[in-house]
């Protein structure tokens, strides 16, 4: 019988198996993630991106320690088929989400004032969409959502159902709830994803704290992906009454008056939904003292979630988003702030309802940047993906990842970004396409068939349509924008019998 030594052979296992510790530990942590989105939030709403009224220092700090995106842009100009972008980098023409759930048509039907009848949107996120927590979770991520998620009135489509392990607060309506006891953003919420809290709490406090338990309960043995949604600063304007007085007392020292807030009626506000030109106003100036306190609100949120990263040493391996879902709200519904120099607001066209505050901070990051590479909502799912380690994208993705940009490729100059909203909305704006191409965008107003240039280089406010003046580029444009809306969508505006055709009037 053959004897075997196997002192030699035990020792040479000890060593890989040590070797093998050694590289496990060596190896990178994935990054948690945590994708902030707010309601309503227009670009020059936050300090870093231009306000002087509004106080944001947390997210101010944010913006310095990442990427500052000048033209960042939501995906529509109303909320729930950016949503559906963010949670699937698809345009809205993809999932067919193209007006919030479910929209006027389905409340108000078409009035004499609508030139067309409009499609119909989809009234839920499809289970069939992969979405950002779906494939993140096949990274190995534990998943949480917090906050709106307006994307299905049926429980089968809420975030539960969509991938994520844990659903805090995220249901079918848009806004908090209010009536019959239930106080919008003040506990009762009857909200049944939420408990209700002591009376009084704030949501917008309940959702971070309970985003902060969610962390706390991983201990670490997951990297997170935290999809926090606030529903801030959608109305109801309800705020802290502290707060409110902050605000109350900045006008007064700003000399704010209410005939310097608003401009006088505007031609397109006779014509507008429901042919009441009472319901328009369009800020000029920001000032709503209730609606400042609701931005410090979200501002202080933001600044306790990062305050408990950094206490936890979590903040530098941590890729941080922030972005709003579209423009904001200056034409109707109180009309809270003013967007300006950006014309218009949420449910137009026009940069004021498209253009938004939008963030990348990436893990480790050290420094702070400044781009005006145009990027969308559709971007942010690839670019997380990136992070998370995934370097096959899904060709259906309409997104790119910014990640090589971040890290220091040069800007991609040639790349176009659309919008197809083809509804009527609340706030007076038009059926609309759009298209930005570098310097250049071009509007199709649906309502009238008109088609308007401008350069945005020179003409932030879009106040000197130049289609006429440049023809080439007009027609390039067109060109691009109705092959991509004619490749991609296939419902269309049918005349409505019933209009009105003498107060046509081209915005």
């Amino acid at each position: 019988m053959k004897i075997v030594n196997r002192i030699p052979i035990i020792i040479l296992s000890a060593f890989l198996l040590i070797a093998c510790a050694k590289t496990e530990d060596e190896k990178p942590k994935k990054p948690n993630i945590v994708f902030i989105i707010a309601d309503d939030l227009g670009y020059t709403d936050i300090g870093a991106f231009g306000s002087s009224f509004y106080d944001t220092p947390n997210i101010d700090k944010l913006t310095n320690d990442g990427v500052k995106y000048t033209s960042g842009y939501a995906n529509c100009p109303v909320c729930s088929p950016s949503r559906a972008s963010f949670q699937t980098g698809k345009y809205p023409v993809a999932t067919g989400v193209t007006d919030w759930i479910k929209g006027r048509k389905a409340f108000q039907g078409t009035t004499v004032n609508d030139r067309w009848i409009v499609p119909d949107t989809e009234f839920e996120l499809k289970l069939t969409e992969k979405t950002i927590a779906e494939a993140l979770k096949t990274k190995g991520y534990k998943t949480i959502f917090a906050g709106k998620w307006h994307l299905g009135d049926e429980e089968e489509y809420w975030p539960e159902n969509h991938g994520y392990d844990l659903n805090i607060g995220g249901w079918a309506m848009g806004r908090p709830n209010s009536g019959k006891g239930i106080k919008g953003y003040f506990s009762p919420y009857g909200n049944p994803r939420l408990t209700d809290g002591p009376e009084g709490e704030y949501l917008p406090d309940r959702l971070t704290d309970e985003a902060i338990s969610a962390f706390k309960a991983n201990k670490g043995e997951q990297p997170v992906f935290l999809c926090l949604s606030y529903y801030l600063v959608h109305g109801p304007f309800q705020a802290k009454e502290a707060d409110i007085n902050i605000y109350k007392e900045k006008r007064k020292k700003e000399g704010i008056k209410k005939e310097d807030e608003f401009l006088p009626a505007q031609p397109w506000m006779q014509t507008a939904t429901g042919n009441n030109p009472k319901r328009f106003r369009e800020r000029i100036k920001q000032g709503h003292p209730k609606f400042a306190a609701m931005i410090k609100s979200l501002d202080d949120n933001v600044g306790k979630l990062i305050n408990y990263l950094k206490e936890t040493n979590q903040y530098d391996n941590t890729l941080i988003v922030f972005v709003s879902d579209n423009g904001g709200l200056t034409t109707a519904e109180g009309s809270p702030t003013s967007n300006l120099p950006f014309a218009k607001g949420k449910g137009w066209m026009n940069e004021g309802g498209i253009r938004v505050p939008f963030t990348i901070k990436p893990p480790n990051s050290k420094n702070g940047t400044v781009t005006d590479m145009p990027v969308s909502g559709v971007d942010i799912y690839p670019t997380v993906l990136a992070y998370s380690g995934e370097d096959k994208m899904d060709k259906t993705i309409d997104g790119i990842n910014l990640k090589p940009f971040i890290e220091g490729a040069k800007a991609d100059e040639n790349r176009a970004i659309y919008w197809h909203y083809p509804h009527y909305g609340n706030q007076g704006g038009n059926p609309a396409s759009a298209i930005r191409l570098g310097d250049y965008k071009l509007i199709h107003d649906l309502e009238t068939g008109a088609f308007q240039l401008y350069n945005l280089k020179i003409d932030l406010g879009e106040n000197n349509d130049i289609a006429v003046s440049e023809p080439e580029m007009t027609e390039k444009l067109k060109k691009m924008l109705l092959t991509w809306v004619s490749e991609n969508y296939d419902r269309k505006l049918e005349e409505n019998p019933n209009w009105n055709k003498k107060d046509v009037i081209v915005n």
